[in-house]
């Protein structure tokens, strides 16, 4: 059976490396969209 709890640990799993990869490989690239994102508005 597959509870609640292991999706709810699997989800903090993905996102922990998920945000780890992206701080890694794609911090400048990040902030120049936020920058290009907020000019436009």
């Amino acid at each position: 059976m597959y509870s609640i709890e292991m999706a709810y640990a699997r989800m903090r799993e993905l996102q922990d490396m998920a945000n780890r990869s992206r701080a890694n490989a794609a911090a400048p690239r990040r902030a120049a969209k936020k920058a290009r994102g907020a000019k436009k508005r």
